[in-house]
């Protein structure tokens, strides 16, 4: 027991903030078991993510060679997505409800208009092609920003911005299980007709039908929207670009301006494109404010034992 204690104690921010978020959601299955299909898979899965935590640590404690190093920088890119799956399997079993009728009178509130319909009047295949090829970039964007630093040897600021996404993530995913929603594409257009009404030149539909695999919706699902992911609000593409283009900005990096007129193309391109309505946007706004200074206080907090 006193080893374990000791690696935790040696912990860095980013395998800390996974073991607490992971040690939660074990919490809210163990807590919810009998409403969760196959609850104990589940628990188990993160078990083994918050024991390889603990393995890491030790690893990279103890001189590590290039192996765990490199480990300890990509790791997070799976674990994202893992940890997106596996928020999509508990949100329909924890919260059933979806609350798009909200965020769909809040937007009419602001505008008067459904703004995903208004957008539609200036729809036009070249910049519905353009918009979509930025949209499926968002993944790509943080990592863009880790490399240019990690090229100059800002390995300090490396490790803030890993954690800091990292972080982010797991912020907004919080919001998905307390407020689901499928998003306008679903609850205001057709879903069927997005290709149609929407057409792009040569691979909007392709990289569309690719993002919709993403979301548990391949081609030919009998009823998406039942099946679909309810990752609406707060806009998570919102929320972590504009995290990405924060710190692009605040460590000077030679990308930062590639990076802030993608991650705007990007963040307009969410509401174009009917995945999300305007309120998602002023919630990842606000989320990214509030993740940015809780994460912070955190990573000082921890980088000072």
């Amino acid at each position: 027991m006193s080893s374990v204690l000791k690696i935790f104690k040696k912990m860095r921010p980013l395998e800390l903030v996974t073991f607490v978020f992971y040690s939660l959601l074990t919490a809210l299955i163990l807590i919810f078991n009998t409403n969760i299909k196959f609850w104990y898979l589940l628990g188990a899965a993160n078990v083994f993510i918050i024991s390889s935590m603990f393995v890491l640590t030790d690893s990279l404690d103890r001189k590590p060679g290039r192996f765990w190093k490199v480990i300890s920088y990509w790791y997070p890119a799976p674990l994202i997505f893992i940890t997106f799956k596996e928020v999509y399997l508990l949100v329909r079993q924890l919260n059933p409800h979806d609350y798009d009728w909200i965020l769909i009178k809040i937007d009419h509130a602001i505008f008067g208009v459904n703004p995903t319909q208004a957008l539609y009047k200036i729809s036009h295949p070249f910049l519905t092609e353009v918009l979509q090829i930025v949209y499926s970039t968002f993944y790509f964007l943080p990592v863009v920003l880790a490399v240019s630093l990690f090229l100059r040897k800002k390995f300090e600021e490396v490790d803030f911005v890993i954690y800091t996404v990292v972080f982010g993530y797991f912020f907004s995913y919080v919001g998905y299980l307390l407020l689901p929603a499928v998003g306008p594409r679903f609850t205001l257009h057709n879903f069927e007709f997005n290709n149609i009404e929407l057409p792009g030149l040569w691979a909007a539909n392709f990289i569309r039908e690719v993002i919709n695999s993403g979301e548990s919706i391949p081609s030919g699902t009998p009823n998406p929207m039942a099946m679909v992911q309810r990752d609406v609000f707060p806009s998570g593409h919102t929320m972590m670009t504009l995290m990405v283009m924060y710190l692009s900005i605040k460590y000077k990096d030679r990308t930062r301006y590639l990076l802030c007129i993608i991650g705007s193309m990007l963040i307009f391109s969410t509401v174009y494109l009917r995945y999300h309505y305007f309120v998602d946007l002023l919630g990842g706004t606000l989320a990214m404010v509030i993740s940015m200074m809780i994460s912070k206080k955190i990573y000082n907090r921890i980088q000072q034992k």
